[in-house]
């Protein structure tokens, strides 16, 4: 299975141990903001700064909502017991908004999970990509649930997952969603109609150009320039540069330039007509907010790849992969544009990580 994780060398602070109690006035799902630089552009983009969502924790349970408002919450370990099977809940924004639930087995490949006990009650899980008719009554059980039991389908019980925190971490959901005090509200419920609940906001559109062309060559002059400008570590002698030709004629150049514990940094250039400048992003790769390296000048993402037209960097938090950020990038021909972040910011066990930001990209 492979999931995220990001290295302590380059400061783990997410992976707070400090659990909340309850959601006390949460801050509503962030805004879509204007961006003071625009790109000219034929092509519909909607020029968003990306203001990724938090992550709150309460007890054994995580959540989070991105910039459209849909909401996730994963159960995570206790201080005693490493997960052997991890549920998810997720509900979108508005008021048909559909929860969805996923049951996964991190620590092997054993029969998957079928059904759910809490208190009791069994509830049945659909498989992966299948509509789930019983999520939204597994998620009102979770409201008072006491004990949860995750089962095969010959009812052979898999693991437990903790209750502790599940009815905050809905609370929470119903908050930030404007649900509190609806007929729609899964623990906050009232009698407010659901028309009164604030519908999805829409994804930004982001115009990308292709990763598609020739790449330039790169000398080994150009390469030790490149070196030298990013402040690379003398002694790293990682893989070499990774070139993609883009369609606007400029090439992407990630080279790497450090590494810590299991993660590479890859630092970012733009070659046109033979010379180079660091990329511009307009977000930070990683965990801190200066970047994913706070001692190179230019930008950089973690463990770069470049897979169907956009570049991914995926921060390890550590080597079982539980935490961590991984985020994808496009370009816009001026500059690299996060379109997607997800987040682990526990490292407790559970490897699905939470939707922070989306963007719709919009080919050009």
């Amino acid at each position: 299975m492979k999931r995220v994780a990001f290295a302590a060398l380059l400061g783990l602070a997410a992976c707070s141990r400090q659990p909340a109690e309850a959601p006390a006035s949460p801050t509503p799902a962030p805004a879509v903001a204007a961006s003071p630089t625009p790109v000219a552009t034929t092509v519909s983009d909607d020029q968003v700064v990306p203001r990724p969502g938090e992550q709150k924790t309460f007890r054994d349970w995580t959540v989070a909502c991105d910039n459209v408002a849909r909401c996730a919450m994963a159960s995570l370990g206790t201080d005693a017991d490493f997960p052997a099977v991890t549920l998810q809940v997720s509900r979108a924004a508005g008021a048909d908004g559909v929860v969805e639930v996923a049951l996964d087995m991190p620590q092997g490949d054993g029969d998957a999970p079928a059904t759910l006990r809490i208190d009791g009650r069994t509830f049945v899980v659909a498989g992966k990509g299948q509509r789930d008719a019983s999520a939204e009554a597994i998620a009102r059980a979770l409201a008072n649930a006491m004990t949860i039991e995750a089962l095969d389908k010959g009812g052979k019980r898999l693991g437990t997952i903790s209750a502790a925190g599940a009815a905050a971490a809905l609370r929470y959901i119903d908050a930030q969603q404007g649900r509190a005090g609806t007929v729609t509200a899964l623990v906050a419920r009232g009698d407010k109609p659901a028309a009164t609940v604030p519908a999805a906001r829409a994804a930004p559109r982001v115009r990308a150009v292709a990763f598609a062309g020739k790449a330039a060559t790169l000398s080994a002059d150009l390469l030790a320039s490149l070196r030298k400008t990013a402040e690379c570590d003398p002694s790293f002698t990682g893989s070499g540069p990774r070139t993609h030709g883009l369609a606007d004629g400029a090439t992407l150049v990630l080279l790497p330039c450090s590494a810590g514990a299991y993660n590479e940094i890859d630092a970012l250039f733009i070659v046109r007509d033979g010379k180079a400048e660091p990329a511009k992003v307009d977000a930070p790769a990683g965990f801190e907010e200066t970047g994913a390296d706070s001692q190179t000048p230019v930008h950089s993402v973690i463990n770069g790849e470049v897979e169907g037209g956009v570049l991914n960097s995926y921060a390890k938090g550590r080597g079982l992969g539980d935490c961590g950020v991984m985020q994808s990038f496009v370009w816009d021909g001026a500059q690299l544009r996060l379109v997607e972040q997800r987040s682990m910011g526990e490292c407790r066990g559970n490897p699905d990580y939470l939707p922070v930001w989306r963007a719709r990209v919009v080919r050009g």
